[in-house]
Formats: structure tokens, C-alpha cells, sequence
């Protein structure tokens, strides 16, 4: 793409009287041209004089057009009308508002751009004039300004003629601008060769856009011979008699050998045409913003600090830069400071839920309701090898003395040649480790409780089989053991009388 401003083009036009009603300079883009009029009149006679060469009083949109008002005022001094006026309805303008209540002539109140100077709020003066220090000023319309400046639009352009070296080209632009320094030019200009006897108009082609012809009696002649000699031109070959010219894109220039076209870089001129980089392209250029900025409105402005923030949830500006937040219900994740996760430091807190309704809890809750958060005690759930302390959201392993934590687990702390160290059970804190995710909580399926009551109540009526048939086994015992012991071996076991001469 080709920027604005590079393709503002001032015209050489000689300085005319006021009463011709010519400009006294020029400029084009591609689909528009602004000329500087030095002509007392009032607001009314400017408007006319504008309309009179298909245009209409200028308008400031943009900082572009400002620039456009400073190439044509050039050092001359003087107040001139812009095309910016006040409803009769109103009765006093209005500070606050961009335009204060006046509108542009062509009906709206759109712009990117205003100037006004700082005279505060003037009642009844309706209409604006800028001066050479580009500032707005309200004016009586009534009153005589020193001249004014008119803005014409078009559908597209003619470039400009890339004649041979020493061939000179003038131009004449429908609005009554005369120049040799155009390279853009509107429909219906003219294109002056003298050397050549040859004299080109801008028409509107069939669908290309503008481009230069002839419309003479010999038209037939000229295109024929154009055919045949078009091979000798790369680009273009206008014809006239028995000689031909050959002409190039926009973008490119003749080169020395007055049939070969080649690039302009556009880039490598001073000033440069862009105000950061610019890249050249063929038969144009880019301009290009750097790192930080963007393009808005062939300028680049800096973007603010949040604009390209890889931050997940929110951007917060500051100073000297700017810092990742994050939503109620989340933390800045302490390993990617642009990174958010559910956090939650009690044992219970609000869950996060969105607009459908589903919710969310941290790492190491569960939904207890419908938007509660209740802490799982990961330390019942055995999780640790030895003790264990459970923390919101966690849990804290510990480990005997001759012991260290590896995860979760506790592994003997080794001496040089292998052998475990050996030592009181002490318990020591280690640094807690986020441990195994607990266990998800699942919701048994009816047929599985019934399932689970009916294996215990069987499991019960064993054991109670069981015991009852140990404690007959154990009767049936007792009585066998107390029949051997009534036969007659108790009988031949029984004491003896001694007699009485062996009694001391």
C-alpha cells in the first residue's frame, strides 16, 4: 500500500490574481487534490468558488490534510477559510464537543483531528478559518477572509508521464491548477508534450481505472501504430507521427535507454516517505511500524502496554510496564506469571461456576452444594507412608530421623558405604510437596449399596454360625474328658491305709 502523505504532490503553478480565481498551488492524492485560493471573500463567495471547479470547501479530517494545508500555505501569511461552519439553529457553540456543534459542508461531523485555538467559546461567529500555524479559529461569516482552501474528490488518478530525459511534460488539471512537478493527476487533465507535438487527456477507462489517450482524427493511425511498436516499450508507448514514446507504471521511471522501465525506491529517499521503516515493494513501498506500535491511519502510535499482553485472564497497566491478575477464585500461578489456577487457602470456599452453571473447584476440594467448596482430607485417604498433615487444598508428609522424603514416599537415608543409618523414630517436617491428586469422589450406584448391605449381613450370619458351632464343639469336649476320669483306673489310684506298726 502507498501511504497518504508520500503522494501529496505540489504543483508549480504560477501565482495568479485573485480575481482569476485560479490556485496558486496544488496538490494531489490518489483519489483526491486540495488547492490554496488567495482571494478576499466571504464564507459564502469561498464555498461558490470551490464549487465552481467541482469541489467544495476543505475539509480537516486527519493530521494528513493538516499537512496538505502546510505545503500549500508554504511562509505566506494569512487566514483562510476551511469548509467547517455553524447551524443558524444553534445559538452558541458547544466547547465540549469535538466540533462544537459545527459540521462539515459536505453534512457530517466526522474527524480524526481538530486544532482549535485557544479563545474559549465565541457565540455567534459561525464559520472557521485556519492560518499558517494551523490553528482553528471562529470568524464572522461575513467578514472577508484572505483566501480559502478547496478540496476535490475522484474516483482514481493518472500517473504521472515518465517521458524521456530532457523531454519536459506540463500538465493542466481540471480545477485550473498548471504544473510540471504532478505525479498524480485527476480525470480529465491534460498532458502537454511539446517536443513530441503530442497532448494526452485522463479518461476514465473501462473498468482499469484512468489512463492516458488521444481522441483525434488520427486516433485509428496512432493505436495501429502502437500495436506494432508496442514490443519495443516494457510498459508503455504512446505514439505520434512517425515517432513513439514509451512511458512507465507509477512507481517506476524510464530507464536510460528509453524503453526499459525500472523500480523507484521510494525508501531511499530524504525525507523518507514513512515515519518508522519502510520496505520497498515493486512500483511501490510500505511502510511499517516498529515493535511496541501500530498502524492506524497511515501513523503509527504506540500501543499501550496491555494491547498485546499474553496474560490468561486480566492486564493490569502500570508505570513502568504492566502485570498479569487473575478472576475471583484464581491465583497467578507461581510458575507462569501470565498463567492462572483455582486456589482457594481455607478449608472452604466459593466455588467458581460459570454462566451455564457449572462449577468449579480448586485442586484438593470437592463440591459440597451447589456452589461450596469443602477441603478433602487427602491424610485419611492414605497418602503418606507415615504421618501426615493435611493443609487446604494439600497435604504435608513426614518422615522418621534415618528417613528423608522422595514425593511421597520416605526412603532410608544411606551412609558412604551403602548401609541405612539406623535411629529413634523422630519425626522431622519436610517441605510440603504437592502430593497424588486425591481420590475423585464417585457416587455408588443404588444396586451396589444393596449389594454391599447384603454381603455384610451375610458375612454376619456366618460369624454367628461360627460361634455358636465352636461353642457346642467346646460342651461335647468338657463331658467326654470328666467320663475317662470316673472309670475304674480312679479307683486303683486311690490312697491306701498304711498299717499302723510301721508308724513312727
Amino acid at each position: 500500500m502507498r501511504p497518504l502523505l508520500p503522494l501529496l504532490l505540489l504543483g508549480t503553478v504560477a501565482l495568479a490574481r485573485p480575481q482569476d480565481l485560479s490556485p496558486a498551488g496544488a496538490q494531489c492524492l490518489e483519489h483526491e487534490c486540495f488547492a490554496v485560493f488567495w482571494a478576499s471573500r466571504p464564507f459564502s463567495g469561498a464555498s461558490e468558488g470551490c464549487e465552481r471547479g467541482g469541489g467544495h470547501l476543505m475539509t480537516v479530517r486527519s493530521t494528513v490534510a493538516e499537512e496538505a494545508i502546510t505545503l500549500l500555505l508554504q511562509k505566506r501569511e494569512g487566514r483562510l477559510w476551511l469548509g467547517l461552519s455553524l447551524s443558524p439553529s444553534l445559538s452558541c457553540t458547544e466547547p465540549s464537543r469535538r466540533l462544537r456543534g459545527f459540521r462539515w459542508v459536505t453534512g457530517d461531523r466526522s474527524t480524526d483531528y481538530t486544532n482549535w485555538a485557544p479563545s474559549g467559546q465565541r457565540c455567534g461567529e459561525r464559520c472557521v478559518t485556519v492560518s499558517r500555524e494551523l490553528l482553528w479559529e471562529e470568524r464572522r461569516c461575513e467578514e472577508p477572509a484572505d483566501g480559502f482552501l478547496c478540496q476535490y474528490s475522484y474516483g482514481g488518478s493518472c500517473p504521472r508521464l515518465a517521458a524521456p530525459r530532457g523531454v519536459p511534460v506540463a500538465y493542466a488539471t481540471p480545477f485550473g491548477a498548471r504544473g510540471a512537478e504532478f505525479l498524480a493527476l485527476p480525470p480529465r487533465s491534460v498532458a502537454f508534450v511539446p517536443d513530441l507535438g503530442l497532448e494526452l487527456r485522463c479518461e476514465d477507462g473501462d473498468g482499469a481505472g484512468p489512463r492516458w489517450g488521444r481522441d483525434t482524427p488520427g486516433s485509428v493511425g496512432l493505436r495501429a501504430g502502437r500495436r506494432r511498436l508496442r514490443g519495443d516499450c516494457q510498459h508503455h508507448c504512446v505514439v505520434a507521427g512517425g515517432s513513439f514514446v514509451c512511458m512507465c507504471a507509477v512507481g517506476y521511471r524510464l530507464a536510460a535507454d528509453g524503453i526499459s522501465c525500472e523500480d523507484i525506491d521510494d525508501c531511499a529517499s530524504e525525507p523518507g516517505p514513512c515515519e518508522q521503516k519502510c520496505v520497498n515493494t515493486k512500483g511501490g513501498f510500505e511502510c511499517r511500524c516498529h515493535s511496541g506500535y501500530r498502524m492506524v491511519d497511515g501513523r503509527c502510535q504506540l500501543l499501550p502496554p496491555c494491547w498485546e499482553a499474553p496474560c490468561q485472564h486480566r492486564c493490569e497497566e502500570l508505570p513502568d510496564g504492566y502485570r498479569c491478575a487473575c478472576h475471583p477464585g484464581y491465583a497467578v500461578d507461581p510458575l507462569d506469571a501470565t498463567l492462572c489456577r483455582l486456589y482457594c487457602n481455607a478449608t472452604e470456599c466459593p466455588a467458581v461456576c460459570d454462566a451455564g452453571g457449572a462449577c468449579d473447584c480448586p485442586e484438593g476440594f470437592l463440591l459440597d452444594g451447589d456452589e461450596l467448596c469443602v477441603d478433602v482430607d487427602e491424610c485419611d485417604s492414605g497418602h503418606c507412608e507415615f504421618n501426615c498433615t493435611n493443609t487446604p487444598g494439600g497435604f504435608q508428609c513426614h518422615c522418621p530421623h534415618g528417613f528423608h522424603l522422595r514425593g511421597v514416599d520416605c526412603v532410608p537415608i544411606l551412609d558412604g558405604d551403602g548401609e541405612e543409618i539406623s535411629g529413634d523414630f523422630e519425626l522431622v517436617l519436610t517441605t510440603p510437596v504437592p502430593g497424588r491428586p486425591p481420590p475423585k469422589e464417585e457416587r455408588l450406584h443404588p444396586g451396589v449399596v444393596v449389594a454391599i448391605a447384603g454381603g455384610a449381613l451375610l458375612s454376619l450370619l456366618a460369624l454367628l454360625a461360627l460361634f455358636f458351632h465352636l461353642a457346642r464343639k467346646r460342651c461335647r469336649s468338657h463331658g467326654s474328658m470328666d467320663y475317662k476320669y470316673s472309670g475304674p483306673q480312679e479307683k486303683e489310684l486311690g490312697l491306701q491305709p498304711v498299717p499302723s506298726a510301721q508308724k513312727l
